[in-house]
């Protein structure tokens, strides 16, 4: 899961795998923007088919906090 997750987040924002951990934060390590953040989510429902709720999308701050997520 951790593997896919980090190759979405690798595409959808053009970010170098290496540079993805999972305790790197979204916006502050990873410099994403609210408009990267809604890709990554409609690319996790397009992969998972899966519906995530806004309110759920709050609570990723950190690669890990999706992974969790997604594994739940």
């Amino acid at each position: 899961m951790e593997e896919k997750v980090i190759n979405i987040i690798s595409s959808v924002c053009e970010i170098d795998k290496k540079d993805i951990k999972l305790d790197s934060n979204l916006v502050n390590d990873l410099e994403l923007e609210s408009l990267d953040v809604v890709d990554l989510v409609v690319a996790f429902e397009k992969e998972f088919n899966i519906k995530i709720d806004d309110k759920d999308i709050k609570q990723f701050q950190t690669v890990e906090d999706i992974v969790e997520y997604l594994e739940k």
